[in-house]
């Protein structure tokens, strides 16, 4: 289970498996997992109810009425609740074990009487601080809808429930099968402000790569880069599932509702579209992140190699006449040294050779291009 006070890296990458030797349907708790609630909207055209049910079998009444009955658990810590879960839905036990074990792999899996979906949810963190995921699964019945929430925060929902209970839409007109529909588009809806937040960070890191690129430049990219092949590894397979339900229609779901899913199978290629573009971008960056530092590193090389290239033939005269040759052994050992205007003349003869040099730089250019690179450290 991912968690959300303290999630990790690694956590955008887990999904659960059993332990070796594990009978199947095993169903596995975290000492930490949020403790359930149990919500239950059930709803007509014309009046909803809403409530909180303290154990499963309390929604018996409401399932065998005409009404849409939708019961949302939040939270899989509680284990007592499990057993009367399973036997009021009929559900088996490795879809049981699906929802409970989690993180599970988006999927659909047809039951017969009943589907079951797992889907991931994501929800943004602080700005610039990644995003959560949380597994939300879906079992659709005949009347029924039965929804499972890693955690108790009804947020990524919030919109459905208020829909049913204003009434806005058709949601309340239409039967469970919408209902799995609608809370299905939110979920999908909920990775574009998500991938909105991370354009505006891509955008920012393209600025900051051209005006002052630093190793902590680096290191977002990457980050981004992981994060973003976290998101497409939760709307790839949610997009399979889906696309599943597009093309296997089930009894349980209605052809007007057939319609809408194709929607939101547009929505999720839309989502993969965003991701694979920003992921093209994050490469980008980091290309030319590189080639800014090369040019940077080369623009440094360029100053050093002017002014080794000054200094070096001056550094030959001064030691060419530090030499301890004596003057009065022979008339070849260094005469200058016995001149009256031999110091002058080898100061004017090393200024000659470094003016010489900057003019030949000069007419070369690479002073102005050295000028050009400073100007732009000033604007930075």
């Amino acid at each position: 289970m991912i968690n959300l006070s303290k999630p990790t890296d690694d956590d955008l990458f887990d999904y659960h498996y059993d332990e070796p030797g594990s009978l199947p349907g095993t169903l596995e708790f975290e000492d930490d997992a949020t403790p359930s609630k149990l919500l239950l909207i059930d709803y007509t055209g014309k009046k909803t109810e809403r409530t909180e049910l303290t154990t499963p079998e309390e929604c018996l009444s409401y399932l065998k009425s005409p009404s849409v009955s939708w019961v949302n658990v939040l939270g899989l810590g509680s284990q007592e609740i499990w057993p009367g879960v399973s036997q009021v839905f009929g559900l088996h036990p490795l879809a049981l074990e699906d929802v409970v074990n989690v993180p599970q792999r988006p999927k659909v899996e047809d039951y017969g009487k009943y589907l079951v979906i797992i889907t991931q949810m994501v929800r943004l963190k602080e700005p610039g601080k990644g995003f959560y995921i949380e597994q939300a699964s879906l079992i659709l019945g005949d009347h029924y809808l039965l929804t499972v929430q890693e955690n108790d925060r009804p947020e990524g929902l919030r919109q459905v429930r208020d829909r049913i209970q204003t009434g806005k839409g058709i949601i309340r007109t239409q039967g469970a099968d919408y209902l799995m529909y609608s809370i299905l588009d939110a979920i999908v809806d909920g990775f574009f402000p998500v991938l909105e937040a991370y354009g505006d960070r891509i955008h920012d890191l393209e600025q900051e790569v051209v005006t002052s690129p630093s190793h902590q430049t680096l290191k977002t990219l990457y980050r981004i880069r992981r994060e973003l092949l976290a998101l497409r590894r939760q709307i790839w397979p949610l997009r399979d599932a889906i696309k599943l339900l597009v093309r296997n229609p089930s009894p349980l779901i209605g052809q007007n509702v057939q319609i809408e899913l194709r929607d939101c199978y547009d929505h999720t290629l839309q989502v993969m579209d965003l991701v694979e573009t920003y992921r093209e971008l994050t490469s980008e960056i980091m290309n030319v992140y590189l080639s800014s530092v090369s040019n940077k590193t080369n623009e440094i090389m360029k100053v050093l190699t002017v002014i080794a290239t000054i200094f070096n033939p001056l550094t030959f005269v001064v030691g060419v006449y530090g030499m301890n040759f004596n003057p009065e052994a022979s008339p070849w050992n260094m005469p200058e040294l016995n001149w009256a205007w031999g110091y002058p003349m080898v100061w004017g003869v090393m200024l000659s050779i470094s003016g010489g040099l900057i003019y030949l730089f000069w007419r070369w250019g690479w002073f102005e291009d050295l000028s050009t690179h400073l100007d732009m450290e000033d604007d930075h």
